[in-house]
This record gives structure tokens, C-alpha cells and sequence, in this order.
């Protein structure tokens, strides 16, 4: 009987139940957006986040990289990029002895320092994952905590009060120009049938705003004729000068610029050379200058040579007026010890006294 309910397929399979634990991979998803772009994405969207991002990438695409050629121009541009948005860039250093971009990573640790990588390289036809030690990776971060000295934070997630504040506004003034009812009025009418209000309101439209007619409301009930204050139209366009718009705009964009390294008068319209000067001299010396540095030392550490990356001199950070003006004094200097009969080690060593040795850079 069994055998013939078998064949005759009676008995029903068996139904397979599993435990589903519902939304993970949402959850997975979100919390690693969350680790890449912060509590929240839509400042990167700003034109002045993009503009201080451009300022590091291509700032830091002209420094001067000495001791090893695996770092060029493209490599700094990423790298710094990277930093600027997430706070971390990763290289890992093939066999070849080229150099791979990584986009995703997992970091396994011992007394705080990295030992070992899981490691996603970017492909075209999708991202392949590997295995790798920390002598074959190239770290650089920045912000890091004390007690995540493994992960670096971006100036966004570090000020992500302002990014926020930078976000809401312009997404509601955004939202503003989008929404609100900008040159449109209303015109007080006298009753009519509401076919009529229609038609004059659809003559008197305009190409950007409407006027819109109302029926006016201080006509005498028994007829005649309105008052000549009542046609006094109405504008509906709202008045952003007192929303406070336009400073709070201002005030988040020069907090955003200034978490970046970038002053804010670098980017005012009707900024003066000589402020524009000393702020990428600012941007280049306080800010560039110091990820460069990060940058020498990993290289350093994981290549073996000693690896030095200088942003001043090919960004010109240095005062050229004020350097010709101390050169003459140097050279009258120089022509005063010669008089003087002084030799060259006592003229050396006075140089460096005050910061004027060989290279003179500043890394």
C-alpha cells in the first residue's frame, strides 16, 4: 500500500520550515552605510563639500613624492579624495609592485595595530575579495581615535552637527525654490460665477508665477461697485531675508570650509588676492602638508625607503614678496660676513639657526 501511494505520489513532501531573522541584510547595509558616509550622506552632495574635496585631490595630485615611484599623481588624487570623504584610503601592494585600490575592508588586530586585511578589490565585473597581511597593505588615515587608532574619521563625521546644518538648509531652501509660489498674486475680484474668475485667472497667468482671483470680500451684499482699495493685488512670494536663510547658509558653508582646512574667504566672491594667497597657503601648510606626512610615513614603514612628500613648494605655499625681500637681506648678510672674514661653517650654521638649510622645504 505504501509502495502503490508512492507511485501514485499521495503523500505530500514534507515542508521544509526555517527560522528567518527579518530585515539583516537591511540592517547590514545600513549600518555599513553608515560607517562609510556617516549619520548622514546628503552633505557630500553640497557644492561646498565638492569644492573642498577638489582642493585636497588636487592639491595634493602636485606634491613632490621623493624615494618611490608606486605613488604618482593619480594615487595622491584617490588618496586624498578618499580621506576627505571616509577619513581612510587603502592600497594594497601587489607582487608586481604596483598598487590596487581597495573599497571595502575588514581590519583584524593585535595591542591596537593592524596584522591582518580582508580586502575587496574593485573589478569591472564586480568586486573580488582577498586576504592580506599588514605588511602588504598601504593605510593612510586620519582623525583616528584613541581607541580606534585603526580607523580614521572624515571633517564630515567629525563636525557632522554642521554637514547636517549645511544639508537641512539648502535641501529646504531647495525645496523653497521648487515649491513656493514665486511671482505669483492674488487680485481681489467682485462675485462672479466662478466659470468667469476662472477664464480672467487663466488670461492674467503668467510665465512664472500666477495671479490668482479671488472674490473680493468687501463688496456690499447688495451690488455695486468694490472699493479701489480692494484691487490692490497681494504678493505670495516669500520673503527669505527674514527666514534667516541666507546667514545660516553662510555660517554652515564657512564651518564646512574651515573643518576642511579651507578659509572661508578662499571662497567668497569678491575675495582679494592677497586673502585668496594666504588661504591656500593655509590650506597648503595646515592641511595638505600634515595627510603628506601620514602618507611619507606609511609608505616608509611598509616600503622600506625612506619616502618624503612635499605640497609646499609645488603649490608656491610660501609669501614669494616676503622670501625676495628676506633673500636681499640674506645676501647683504652674507656680503657683511665675508667683509667680516667669517667662514662658511659659522655662515652655515647661522643659516640654520634661523630655518634656512638645505631644501628649505616643508616636509
Amino acid at each position: 500500500m505504501k509502495l502503490l501511494d508512492r507511485l501514485l505520489r499521495r503523500d505530500a513532501p514534507p515542508v521544509e520550515k526555517r527560522a528567518e531573522y527579518v530585515g539583516v541584510t537591511h540592517q547590514i547595509v545600513a549600518a555599513r552605510a553608515e560607517y562609510l558616509f556617516g549619520r548622514s550622506n546628503l552633505a557630500e552632495l553640497t557644492a561646498t563639500v565638492q569644492t573642498c574635496v577638489t582642493l585636497w585631490e588636487n592639491g595634493m595630485a602636485l606634491a613632490d613624492v621623493s624615494g618611490t615611484d608606486l605613488f604618482g599623481p593619480a594615487q595622491l588624487a584617490m588618496t586624498a579624495r578618499s580621506l576627505a570623504l571616509t577619513g581612510e584610503a587603502l592600497w594594497i601592494v601587489r607582487e608586481d609592485g604596483t598598487l590596487a585600490p581597495a573599497t571595502d575592508w575588514t581590519i583584524s588586530t593585535r595591542g591596537g595595530q593592524p596584522v591582518a586585511y580582508r580586502v575587496t578589490v574593485p573589478d569591472v565585473n564586480g568586486g573580488r575579495a582577498e586576504t592580506r597581511l599588514a605588511a602588504e597593505v598601504l593605510h593612510v588615515r586620519i582623525g583616528a581615535a584613541p581607541s580606534a587608532p585603526w580607523a580614521g574619521r572624515s571633517p564630515l563625521a567629525r563636525s557632522s552637527l554642521s554637514a547636517e546644518l549645511l544639508a537641512a538648509v539648502e535641501v529646504a531652501l531647495r525645496d523653497v525654490y521648487r515649491d513656493a509660489p514665486f511671482g505669483s498674486s492674488v487680485i481681489p475680484f467682485p462675485e462672479a460665477a466662478e466659470l468667469d474668475l476662472d477664464d480672467i485667472s487663466r488670461g492674467l497667468q503668467g510665465y512664472r508665477g500666477r495671479v490668482l482671483v479671488r472674490e473680493s470680500v468687501q463688496v456690499q451684499a447688495a451690488g455695486g461697485p468694490a472699493p479701489a482699495a480692494d484691487w490692490r493685488p497681494s504678493d505670495l512670494s516669500p520673503d527669505l531675508s527674514r527666514s534667516g536663510f541666507p546667514d545660516a547658509l553662510q555660517a554652515a558653508r564657512g564651518a564646512i570650509c574651515t573643518a576642511f582646512g579651507v578659509l572661508p574667504c578662499l571662497l567668497v566672491p569678491n575675495g582679494q588676492g592677497p586673502a585668496i594667497r594666504e588661504a591656500q597657503r593655509h590650506l597648503a601648510v595646515w592641511q595638505l602638508q600634515p595627510m603628506a606626512a601620514l602618507m611619507a610615513q606609511e609608505l616608509t614603514a611598509k616600503l622600506g625607503a625612506s619616502v618624503e612628500i612635499d605640497v609646499g613648494r609645488p603649490l608656491q605655499a610660501f609669501d614669494v614678496s616676503g622670501r625676495a625681500r628676506a633673500l636681499a637681506t640674506i645676501i647683504g648678510a652674507l656680503a657683511q660676513a665675508k667683509e667680516a672674514g667669517l667662514s662658511d661653517d659659522v655662515v652655515q650654521a647661522t643659516l640654520e639657526k634661523v630655518n634656512w638649510s638645505e631644501g628649505d622645504g616643508i616636509a
